[in-house]
């Protein structure tokens, strides 16, 4: 085989690795992001659940923590850094 040969067989190689790797990214991508939502919604809803009273169980004070490390490790947006920020205010109750 030629040199020429040898990179037109790299170049279709290359080819269908790209045509098989990028689809597994963007349904990753897609995961990542529903997963993204779902943190999102479970923070939302113990922040609506304990919003007037600020008051919050010293488990759920956890779970929420673990939820946002999570979210914000899948790059989540700011809009739930201002709830946080408020629920760190909060008397933790036992």
């Amino acid at each position: 085989m030629t040199p020429l040969t040898y990179i037109v067989t790299l170049i279709g190689e290359i080819g269908i690795l790209i045509g098989v790797v990028f689809p597994v990214i963007i349904s990753v991508r897609k995961i990542a992001n529903g997963q993204k939502c779902q943190l999102r919604s479970d923070m939302l809803r113990i922040y609506y659940h304990h919003r007037e009273e600020k008051k919050i169980r010293q488990y759920e004070y956890e779970n929420f923590l673990m939820l946002y490390e999570g979210y914000k490790a899948l790059k989540g947006n700011s809009f739930i850094d201002k709830i946080y920020g408020e629920i760190k205010t909060w008397e933790v109750i036992s």
